[in-house]
């Protein structure tokens, strides 16, 4: 029986071109609707039809035969955008591929990123056309951000474990995220600090005086939002187990208590595993190691030293001690819980997609 539809164009490649196109659908720096049209065309000249080709990559039937027409009519030059109206470009394609490539690929010899100034100068381009090209292909050289993946064998069960207690925690029992801020320091400024006034920003003198330091051991209730704390000078097991002992004279006697915490190793000693095995109603769920962020206690440290610490005076360790309790305090008059949103599969999506992402990329 004869075929239905329209005729496809019939599309063989030389090696030239198969090369080619291979290489523009693989390079990291080929612009996205580029390498789909390279795609489109490998997969065609595979004998491919157009709608297996539209099912394979996603795209519509019409899309994929007109970049088998074109590229029948016109070869590689068939795959490029036609020219637009208005003057014509000064700028080509290879002076915006040679300023993309040397972005991701090199570094400049006296510094460990590019700047505008230094692209424009080592590209012989104008700094505002090299911010344009970056604008366009999202580089930002000047921006690193920071990140550490956890080697924790373990690393899938205990995200599975800890974030199903945020998302569904079981009843008649409490979640508390619990950690030490340890070696907090009671600092003074150097000379005495100027109030803000009309037109004129608090100032500060960059240098201080230590005046020694403390820890605090706090306990983050999921549900309420309050905080338990405790203070003192040192961060050994036994200042954690005198912790665990408040915190079980203030949890009700009809509660289960889990405990989320770090994998630091006063949390660990013989001594607390003998005291958690005579208080049945304790149960411990370890954060993977290298993942800080899955403890919610972190944020609330956060706030408290942008609220508290960051810009405060302390000439003693006591001073620093009764305003750490006083913040407290009034944190837990009108408490405000955190709310965990992402699921377990959501956070582990999210970071598969991460490694793939960055697999290819130069260490």
């Amino acid at each position: 029986m004869a075929g239905r539809g329209r005729p496809k164009a019939e599309l063989v490649l030389t090696d030239e071109e198969r090369d080619t196109l291979v290489s523009w659908s693989r390079r990291r720096t080929s612009a996205q609707a580029l390498a789909l049209r390279c795609r489109i065309v490998l997969a065609c000249a595979d004998g491919l039809s157009n709608s297996e080709v539209a099912d394979r990559l996603g795209v519509s039937r019409p899309t994929v035969g007109k970049w088998r027409s074109r590229f029948v009519e016109r070869r590689l030059a068939g795959l490029v955008d036609e020219d637009r109206p208005g003057a014509p470009r000064k700028i080509t394609d290879e002076q915006v591929e040679a300023v993309v490539v040397d972005t991701l690929e090199s570094t400049p010899r006296n510094a460990t990123h590019w700047s505008r100034a230094s692209m424009a100068e080592h590209s012989g381009l104008s700094k505002s056309t090299v911010g344009r090209i970056w604008k366009a292909f999202r580089l930002k050289p000047h921006q690193s951000e920071t990140f550490k993946l956890s080697k924790d064998p373990l690393f899938i069960d205990k995200v599975r474990d800890v974030v199903g207690l945020y998302l569904d925690p079981p009843e008649r029992a409490v979640v508390l995220c619990v950690d030490e801020k340890s070696q907090v320091q009671a600092l003074d400024r150097s000379q005495p600090v100027l109030p803000m006034m009309p037109g004129m920003p608090e100032r500060r003198t960059h240098d201080y005086v230590r005046n020694g330091i403390t820890s605090l051991f706090a306990a983050l209730d999921m549900a309420t939002g309050t905080v338990i704390g405790a203070i003192h000078r040192r961060h050994r097991a036994t200042e954690y187990r005198k912790f665990l002992i408040k915190i079980d004279k203030e949890v009700p006697a009809d509660l289960d208590v889990h405990i989320i915490c770090d994998n630091y190793a006063t949390h660990k000693t013989d001594a607390i595993q003998k005291w958690l095995a005579a208080h049945p109603r304790f149960h411990v769920h370890f954060i993977p190691t290298g993942s800080s962020w899955l403890n919610m206690v972190e944020r609330w440290f956060g706030e408290l030293t942008t609220k508290l610490l960051q810009r405060g005076v302390h000439k003693s360790v006591p001073a620093l001690e009764a305003d750490i309790r006083a913040w407290i305090d009034n944190w837990n008059e009108d408490p405000r819980p955190y709310v965990w949103t992402k699921t377990a599969d959501e956070i582990l999506d999210s970071i598969a997609a991460f490694c793939k992402r960055t697999s290819g990329a130069r260490h």
